[in-house]
């Protein structure tokens, strides 16, 4: 089924303010949509591109509750730090916008208010925890507990983010209160249901059949099947009734009687933010907002993670069908699975993640290569991995020798032979016809890839262009033929640098700066997808500006740097080894521990970690046999005071007797120090 849209609405997920951004986020929801985007510019579509911070609900006051500082505090403080990093990074929103401004409050109540009026609402009773210590009921979000579905321990109350499913409160098993880690009791409160059982035909019609009120809308084909699976999945459950109220003091007020000391429910607000957002772009643009989320030719793309499907899928469109006057559903929700970094799970709450503004400063210019290298791994359809050995090799072996080289090539023998002018191309072989066909070819399924949301191909259809080009140069060696024959060398030049304007415009959604450089090379006026796969992009006789190295190799120092920085938050987040059983003081008198000192190491033979050590207890020299020749050669230990237990049982290592045991302490990441006294003392000196 083919649609013609007049316009594009494209929002992506509203990331919390309780935090800055990290690869994860952006590879799941803000790259994807920003090339998707870039590509619809390309042709001059009218596009709107939306995206806020999410500045209510339970998260944002529990990181203020954790740091000791108000709510507004916690919002003013990232808001400014996600916009500035998007800015940074080059996510082109046409706004970013905040879910704790005016015109949202007044959206959101407004919205609620209409739904509220067409009796969209249930009124009722219900028992909800209540934390007892801080004399407050506790919303979704205050709630940990073991998911019953997985097993998980650290599940939430409205949804488990191991397994994705959706839970209430009461569903976990050993609930506790975030605020004070207390088991909550259940409490008596009043609240404003959302009935989605009642919607599930016509949710069913419009996901699996893609059908709206019996008439095409979109082709289910079109989805994902994790995003259709999910959906299928919830509908097969049956859908329950949802509060849309939470008795909290922070987020939009419920704005109908009866409803003091009661917020809206997050995910009635925040999605609602798209529309608010749209409003107040559209004002300063001169635009009417309503165009972009009420008109039948305007098609409606949400960009998120798999994490947040139910609410875009589900919760969202119900509202916006249940509010009628004309909001239309969206088109897809081509949401992305999960990133993981070096082998585990991306975490904010135990530091485990590559930051993008820690990045940005550590890394700086290198902007594109990140997302092309995010881009290439992307987890559209499974999770995938983030590694930074992957990221120097793709680099490296891709962008620099691949893409760079090329127009590297290119541009400094368009200057060495001919002065930088381009020079006329003269008549052209089967191989030319060719790569023209092909430069033709690849853009168009670069094109519709894009079109399909599979950027991770459409990024491998995109670098063929540049494999064609250095494949051409490697066959026609223009710098060997120069001398004999300089005209063919000036059609292998010119359809080299045709090649690489072709390259500028299908590669500009993925790598704008890199597209940008090339421009500025090649002296391009534009960047338009109109003109792709012309075989006269560049006009002979134009000058070439200097050639520009496009990218430089990654350094193994700069990717140890990096592995350090993420060993180092894994050593500082690693717990303490538990304490032991309890013992008593009489057992503890039982032990002989004295200051010794070294005076004799050698390596135990095939035996990689054992030093066998003669060592003075000021009562006698005995052999003891320590497993620490990882962190100590033996002439380094030799005159080291130490702690030793001396009355500990003889016994044979590697058919050595050893005669004690030397005392160490032993760091989170494994290392071995040892313990000794801080100032020399005499042999035999008691340690109690």
């Amino acid at each position: 089924m083919s649609k013609h849209y007049n316009r594009y609405t494209v929002t992506a997920a509203l990331p919390y303010a309780n935090g800055p951004l990290h690869i994860g986020h952006i590879a799941g929801a803000y790259l994807p949509a920003d090339i998707y985007v870039r590509s619809l510019r390309q042709k001059g579509k009218d596009v709107a591109f939306i995206c806020g911070s999410d500045e209510h609900g339970a998260a944002i006051t529990i990181r203020a509750q954790k740091d000791g500082i108000t709510p507004q505090d916690i919002i003013d403080k990232y808001n400014k730090n996600i916009r500035e990093t998007f800015e940074n990074f080059g996510i082109s929103f046409d706004l970013f916008h905040r879910t704790s401004a005016p015109i949202h409050h007044e959206t959101a109540q407004d919205f609620f208010k209409v739904l509220n009026d067409k009796g969209q609402f249930e009124l009722k009773e219900s028992s909800q925890y209540y934390d007892e210590e801080a004399k407050q009921f506790l919303a979704d979000r205050y709630i940990t507990g073991t998911c019953p579905k997985c097993g998980n321990e650290g599940a939430y109350g409205d949804q488990c983010e191991k397994c994705g499913s959706a839970l209430s409160p009461t569903d976990l098993i050993d609930p506790k209160s975030q605020i004070t880690g207390a088991t909550p009791t259940l409490k008596t409160t009043r609240h404003w249901y959302l009935p989605m059982n009642k919607h599930e035909d016509w949710l069913r019609e419009w996901i699996v059949d893609g059908k709206l009120d019996g008439r095409e809308h979109h082709n289910p084909a079109e989805w994902k099947n994790s995003v259709l699976g999910q959906c299928k999945s919830w509908l097969d459950q049956g859908l329950q009734p949802r509060a849309m109220t939470r008795d909290l003091d922070w987020g939009v007020k419920v704005p109908v009687e009866g409803a003091d000391g009661k917020v809206l429910y997050v995910w009635l607000d925040a999605p609602i933010g798209y529309i608010s957002a749209t409003k107040d772009w559209a004002a300063k643009e001169g635009k009417n907002w309503e165009d972009y989320w009420k008109k039948a030719d305007t098609k409606l793309v949400h960009f998120i993670g798999k994490d947040n499907i139910v609410f875009h899928c589900l919760i969202f469109p119900i509202l916006l069908k249940a509010h009628g006057e004309g909001y239309i559903l969206p088109d897809n929700v081509p949401a992305n699975e999960f990133l993981n970094l070096e082998g585990a799970k991306l975490s904010t709450s135990r530091n485990w993640a590559v930051w993008l503004h820690e990045y940005l400063e550590d890394l700086p210019g290198r902007e594109d290569e990140l997302r092309y290298v995010l881009t290439s791994i992307a987890p559209e359809n499974k999770d995938s991995e983030f590694t930074w050995k992957d990221y120097q090799e793709r680099i490296n072996n891709e962008l620099v020798a691949i893409l760079g080289n090329f127009i590297n090539r290119a541009v400094v023998l368009t200057h060495k032979y001919f002065k930088g002018e381009v020079p006329v191309a003269g008549e052209f072989t089967p191989m030319e016809n060719d790569i023209i066909e092909e430069m033709k070819a690849i853009p168009l399924r670069v094109e519709k890839l894009i079109g399909q949301y599979k950027f991770k191909e459409g990024l491998i259809e995109a670098m063929k262009l540049a494999r064609l080009g250095n494949k051409y140069l490697a066959d026609t060696e223009p710098w060997k033929l120069y001398k004999q024959d300089p005209e063919l060398v000036k059609t292998i030049l010119n359809m080299s640098l045709q090649i690489a304007a072709n390259l500028a415009i299908t590669i500009d959604p993925f790598l704008p700066n890199t597209a940008k450089k090339i421009q500025n090379m090649l002296g391009m006026e534009s960047l338009d997808w109109d003109k792709v796969g012309s075989p006269d992009l560049i006009t002979a006789y134009d000058r070439l500006a200097p050639a520009e190295l496009l990218f430089s190799k990654v350094e193994d120092k700069t990717i140890e740097e990096q592995i350090e920085k993420l060993e180092k938050t894994k050593i500082a987040q690693t717990p303490v080894e538990p304490q032991k059983d309890e013992t008593t003081f009489d057992d503890f008198q039982k032990m002989d521990i004295r200051v010794g000192t070294i005076v004799e190491a050698i390596k135990v033979k095939k035996a990689k970690k054992l030093l066998q050590l003669t060592v003075d207890t000021g009562i006698d020299k005995r052999t003891v046999v320590s497993g620490i020749a990882d962190f100590f050669a033996p002439e380094d230990v030799i005159g080291k005071q130490v702690s030793i237990l001396i009355n500990l049982a003889p016994r044979k290592i590697r058919g050595i007797e050893s005669e004690g045991m030397i005392l160490m302490a032993e760091d989170k990441d494994g290392s071995l120090t040892f313990v000794s006294p801080s100032a020399q003392v005499s042999e035999g000196s008691t340690i109690r």
